[in-house]
């Protein structure tokens, strides 16, 4: 057991998805269930509690009982207003909790100790921030973000208009938690039909969802 407060789980869902003729990726289905299904059975036992991030019509994510934040700066600014809205309604609704671990909505296969792995690379560092990598490829928006800096975030978003997450992560100091990427990535993404393919396949081979 770890003394460390578990953080507030907030799930980037409000993509475009074009690459998928537009909807929510989240509710496309590999194996029976939904991505968003298979994403909340993974994370939600690893957070205090978990939210949505989610512009538009938030009905759209009623039957899963969760909040729906949206964007808490104008236009689509992209990852980091997402992890901005979480960051803003943790400090309102949830004041205990210090950090917020974010991951996206489109991650069938989300591994089990994120969290924790992403939680001790931070403390080993001695950085405020961490982020997932599997194999070489390093994914910003799966990571842990204290509560402490969303106003420097929001000052990055809206003074700075400055975008891409690494250049910010960059600017705090960031921890890699690192998975290996075979046999099966577990940061693999649905982005395209075809990947809906090999989600299937990948979902076949296991028995736990």
């Amino acid at each position: 057991m770890t003394s460390t407060p578990l953080p507030l789980g907030l799930v980037l869902a409000g993509g475009l998805a074009r690459r998928m003729g537009g909807g929510d990726k989240t509710r496309i289905r590999i194996g029976g269930k939904t991505i968003l299904e298979r994403v909340l059975a993974r994370f939600k036992p690893q957070c205090a509690a978990v939210i949505l991030n989610a512009n538009g019509d938030p009905a759209r994510f009623s039957d899963t009982g969760l909040p729906v934040v949206p964007d808490t700066v104008p236009g689509f600014a992209g990852p980091l207003a997402g992890i901005l809205a979480g960051l803003d309604w943790t400090a309102a609704h949830a004041p205990a909790v210090t950090d917020v671990a974010s991951v996206p909505g489109d991650c069938p296969f989300l591994p089990g100790d994120l969290v924790a792995r992403l939680s001790a690379a931070r403390e080993a560092a001695g950085v405020p921030l961490a982020c997932a990598r599997s194999g070489d490829w390093r994914h910003p928006v799966v990571g842990l973000w204290p509560v402490a800096l969303r106003q420097d975030l929001r000052k990055a978003l809206v003074e700075e208009d400055m975008h891409k997450i690494e250049t910010w992560t960059a600017r705090h100091g960031i921890a890699i938690g690192d998975w290996p990427a075979t046999p099966i990535d577990p940061f693999f993404n649905v982005n395209t039909p075809a990947d809906v393919a090999e989600a299937e396949g990948i979902a076949a081979q296991q028995c736990d969802l």
